[in-house]
């Protein structure tokens, strides 16, 4: 059976930052790395929202990219 580890995780903010000349929405991303993998999504939602409270843009949601690794 395969199991599989969690190496690491990343958390990404996306900011709003409006519409561009043919109406479509536009957003930028911010990477952040060496997130504790212990970290629970409240965890993560919170310090999110801490460092979106210090930008201009609006914090349009919060993304988690885990690094897996599967072995037998």
């Amino acid at each position: 059976m395969a199991a599989e580890v969690l190496l690491e995780s990343q958390l990404r903010l996306v900011f709003d930052m409006g519409l561009d000349e043919k109406g479509k929405q536009i957003f930028k991303r911010k990477n952040y790395n060496n997130i504790k993998t212990s970290a629970t999504a409240d965890q993560l939602l919170q310090a999110a929202q801490a460092i979106g409270s210090l930008q201009t843009e609006t914090l349009a949601f919060v993304e988690r990219n885990d690094t897996n690794q599967i072995t037998e």
